[in-house]
């Protein structure tokens, strides 16, 4: 028997209200001017935001406009909930982007030594790794732990904002432990789902809501039996929340935007990053060729590696990993990857569309796996190019 566990956290989540910030100001600045440099970070606690960095823009925003927007919308509207976007204080400290790091990325290394191609134009933002996964357990291609925790997080927020169950409050968190026979999904083991809620709200009552209408439209029936374990609020009590309860900061829920642990991760989080920075546009780009991969029925799981040098464009390493479910073996399939896919920042970036303010949808409940909201990493778009190169 083999047991893996992951979590997600809804949208009022002290981190993920930050990580939406930090992507609303990016869709704000994107909307206006596609081309900006944007390294935008927000931290949150009782009764303050602040937002800090570095942004290279021609045009203005109103960030403190942009900060009481997303914390209303997630539901800190009311001074009960602690946390209230219309009177928290907002604090912005925002500087230019160091001309050090722009002159690699404006002008790359291939484009000093007289390379004319397009997509060799800009270098990379940053040096490092990332990391992209797929496998077969879901319809998505995502390891199923992490997917239903999302889908468990997401329907906590639903019940809250449609009223189906008034007395939730915006902070919560959500778990599942996935048992496995061999590599093949067997159960669902333990699910444990803490949210916060208004003050006179009995422990009972929350437990049979949050089976009956979280767990239930959510987890399927065949994977439950008797001996799954269901945590509801297991310390019995959850109202403080939201950024009284404890600080927020973004880029610290990783493992949540990713895979749930399922697969290696860089370290290098996504929200308030333009596309120019490779922690956030390789990895979406790791993903789309992991998912092209297992897709093309050439593995049941893979997980792609790509690193980069700052200011270089091509990548320095493309790694892929099918932990022996390959029909080929991975080399051949790593020297079909570089055939296939142009994995150079700005070809990711024009292939995946990335110059748009698409990016504050993602903040929550996860950057991978997202086929509800079309996001271009998501597409299975090279199965036959791939299929044909390692004939």
């Amino acid at each position: 028997m083999k047991l893996f566990t992951s979590e997600s956290v809804t949208e009022g989540h002290p981190d993920k209200v930050c990580d939406q910030i930090s992507d609303a100001v990016l869709d704000a600045i994107m909307e206006k001017d596609p081309e900006a440099h944007v390294a935008c970070e927000t931290t949150a606690t009782t009764g303050m935001i602040h937002v800090m960095g570095e942004i290279a823009t021609s045009c203005y925003v109103d960030i403190p406009a942009v900060v009481r927007e997303v914390v209303k919308d997630i539901g800190y509207d009311d001074p009960a909930c602690g946390f209230d976007g219309n009177t928290c204080g907002v604090m912005t400290s925002i500087d230019a982007q160091s001309p050090d790091i722009a002159m690699g990325v404006n002008e790359s290394l291939e484009a000093k030594n007289a390379e004319t191609d397009e997509n060799s134009l800009i270098g990379a933002g940053d040096q490092g790794m990332m990391f992209g996964y797929a496998c077969d357990e879901t319809p998505e291609y995502m390891p199923l732990a992490i997917s239903l925790s999302h889908k468990l997080a997401k329907q906590l927020a639903a019940v809250r904002k449609d009223g189906t169950l008034k007395y939730l409050r915006p902070d919560g968190k959500t778990q599942v432990t996935v048992e496995y026979e061999g590599d093949e999904v067997k159960r669902v083991e333990a699910i444990v789902i803490s949210t916060q809620h208004d003050a006179d709200v009995k422990l009972e009552k929350l437990k049979k809501d949050m089976i009956k209408h979280v767990i239930k439209p959510i987890v399927p029936a065949g994977l439950v039996d008797q001996q799954t374990r269901i945590y509801i609020n297991p310390t019995g009590r959850f109202v403080i929340g939201g950024p009284v309860g404890d600080s927020g900061l973004t880029g610290r829920k990783i493992i949540v935007d990713t895979y749930g642990g399922y697969g290696r991760h860089g370290g290098g989080a996504f929200s308030g990053k333009d596309p120019t920075k490779v922690d956030r546009s390789a990895a979406y780009a790791a993903r789309w060729v992991a998912k092209n991969i297992v897709a093309a029925g050439l593995a049941k799981k893979c997980e792609v590696e790509l690193a980069y040098a700052i200011g270089v464009a091509r990548p320095v390493s493309i790694m892929v990993d099918t932990f022996g479910t390959g029909t080929v073996c991975d080399e051949k399939l790593s020297e079909a990857v570089r055939k296939v896919f142009d994995l150079r920042p700005t070809a990711i970036i024009k292939e995946l569309d990335l110059r748009k303010p698409i990016y504050r949808q993602l903040a929550a409940y996860g950057h991978m796996g997202r086929e509800d909201l079309g996001v271009a990493w998501e597409r299975t778009d090279r199965i036959d190019a791939l299929l044909e190169a390692v004939k």
